[in-house]
């Protein structure tokens, strides 16, 4: 009776869970939520949501996590399967950043566009548009830039000590990972009370908001990522030829210092 309980294929098929049904309702409940902010300054069903997508998070993460460790379900097979999502999630982030380029270099390349008719009347023809005051480049967003390259050093050191097995320096590494993501997001935090200009003031300051915003809310997903593997490390999740969920934060954090590095060269530096 116990071999034909087996399953006779390397793949695991899901038990039925209530974690997206859950998520699906809680990231609605969030962007209900945000777009009264945007229009009516409603902050509690924003954070509502907010709550609610951090609680499918974790609790989701938890039976993931039970599957790993302790169910024997993620196979080589279901790895490889993971690898190729987290591949294809971030090369859909890809494409999502890619809109907001796209706005941010039509606006600049072209500020006196004539089809355009109300962009002159904005720009005044220049980039940045004239009168405008906006961010040194090598203040703020430089010392960010060089906390998040650091932060791309740590995690990799963090990689190649779980590789060799050093799980101290894989600790270590990771946590430093994660306090480098909260020290980004607290000097963006700074550099927003301090910007000049609000996000319905023009052209310039939606696309700047839209661009460095959502960069800045994957910063703190990448962070929320990386501290679960933070807690997984020290009670001993990780193998060295079994750590699935920590490629999957590292290349997510990556992918996230990339964006920025883009973002620091157009938006800041050329754009300013």
């Amino acid at each position: 009776m116990a071999d034909h309980a087996k399953p006779n294929h390397p793949y695991h098929l899901v038990d039925p869970s209530p974690w997206p049904l859950l998520g699906a309702i809680s990231g609605g409940v969030m962007a209900v939520g945000a777009i009264l902010f945007m229009h009516e300054d409603t902050t509690w069903l924003l954070i509502l949501g907010a709550l609610m997508v951090l609680l499918t998070m974790f609790l989701w993460w938890r039976d993931v996590v039970r599957e790993a460790e302790y169910g024997g379900h993620h196979t080589p097979v279901v790895s490889l399967g993971h690898r190729y999502g987290i591949a294809l999630f971030i090369a859909s982030e890809v494409m999502f950043f890619a809109a907001f380029f796209w706005a941010f270099f039509d606006a600049s390349l072209f500020p006196d566009e004539v089809e355009q008719y109300l962009r002159l009347e904005h720009t005044g023809g220049v980039w940045p548009p004239a009168g405008w005051e906006v961010f040194d480049a090598f203040d703020l967003p430089f010392l960010n830039t060089l906390i998040l390259l650091t932060s791309g050093t740590t995690i990799t050191w963090a990689h190649e000590a779980l590789l060799e097995n050093k799980r101290p320096e894989v600790i270590y590494g990771l946590g430093l990972t994660v306090l480098l993501g909260i020290l980004f997001t607290c000097l963006q935090v700074v550099e927003y009370t301090h910007a000049p200009f609000g996000f319905r003031d023009g052209i310039y300051s939606s696309t700047f908001f839209m661009a460095t915003g959502f960069h800045g809310f994957h910063v703190i997903v990448g962070t929320l990522a990386l501290l679960v593997c933070f807690f997984r490390a020290t009670a001993g999740h990780f193998k060295p030829n079994q750590h699935v969920g920590f490629e999957s934060a590292a290349w997510y954090w990556h992918f996230v210092d990339v964006v920025w590095l883009f973002l620091f060269a157009a938006v800041y530096w050329w754009g300013g």
